[in-house]
């Protein structure tokens, strides 16, 4: 007797990849609502009394968050190793500003503390880096799917934002460089000037907006997946 030619797929298979598509959607659907939580939370534990009594748990709870989806996203394509490297690095940063986000609050209780300063201008660019990671998760991300519109518009967008991350990032080094000179001539101190009076709408664009991109990158990578495997929309 001869086995049969016309085998269908393994259910072990098909159920392995379902659930890994469902945590991948998971941690998707996490760092989405994440990303903005995290960012009001350390802009109030920074400048308000409201948060106080919960102490640190606002900062860690929404990092957590961020991690949480992480991690719910390394159980897909675990053979592919630049998804890998490029989540892992993404995890790695996303722990150093869990590390980090208790000084916000220690800040907001002590000002006059120049290392609880210093500390919270380290997370500032940490979690710029942060971003930056996500992006080229989302970039790879992108590649493993089938959806060639979304794998465009992933390439795309994800290249503009790191691009206006690392603006931002070099805009940064430049400031803090140049306050370091004893003494500026005029024209740099005009600079100065003028980075302290526009340092508000140079973070809305080079902060805020890709922020704002990386949110919609993940909600629509989020719905393509179950929407093409799963049949539905949430």
């Amino acid at each position: 007797m001869t086995s049969s030619q016309n085998q269908g797929p393994d259910p072990r298979t098909e159920g392995a990849l379902l659930r890994s598509l469902g945590q991948l959607a998971r941690g998707l659907s996490a760092l989405f609502w994440g990303l903005p939580a995290t960012l009001v939370v350390a802009a109030e534990t920074a400048r308000a009394d409201w948060l106080k009594p919960l102490g640190l748990l606002p900062g860690l709870a929404t990092n957590g968050l961020l991690l949480y989806g992480l991690w719910q996203m390394g159980s897909f394509q675990r053979t592919e190793r630049p998804w890998l490297r490029a989540l892992d690095r993404a995890k790695l940063s996303g722990l150093v500003n869990f590390g980090l986000c208790p000084f916000i609050y220690w800040h907001n209780k002590e000002p006059s503390q120049f290392f609880f300063t210093f500390m919270v201008v380290v997370l500032q660019v940490t979690a710029l880096i942060f971003l930056y990671h996500l992006n080229q998760v989302i970039e790879r991300l992108g590649a493993m799917l089938p959806e060639e519109t979304l794998r465009q518009e992933t390439r795309q967008f994800t290249a503009l934002n790191r691009s206006l991350l690392f603006t931002l990032l070099l805009l940064t080094a430049a400031y803090v460089g140049l306050l370091q000179i004893p003494q500026p001539s005029v024209g740099i101190g005009l600079l100065l000037v003028w980075m302290q009076d526009g340092g508000f709408w140079v973070l809305v664009f080079f902060a805020l907006l890709p922020l704002a991109m990386t949110m919609a990158l993940l909600w629509k990578t989020k719905e393509v997946i179950l929407d093409s495997v799963f049949g539905s929309r949430h």
